[in-house]
């Protein structure tokens, strides 16, 4: 599979409870800090999910 660098742009402040616990699943602890994740559908959908908070490179 095709991996994908997943980069938080904007801060979780003011986010549901489901988002942040999204962004803690998805590896991300802190802001610009690069996470590389393969491209499988579960991870897809949840980067769809805070699609604003985040910024995602192939």
């Amino acid at each position: 599979m095709a991996t994908i660098k997943v980069i938080q742009v904007r801060s979780e402040i003011g986010s549901t409870k489901r988002q942040k616990r999204t962004l803690e699943a998805l590896g991300i602890k802190k802001m610009h800090n690069p996470v590389e994740l393969e491209a499988t559908p579960q991870i897809l959908g949840m980067i769809t999910k805070v699609n604003h908070l985040v910024k995602v490179e192939k």
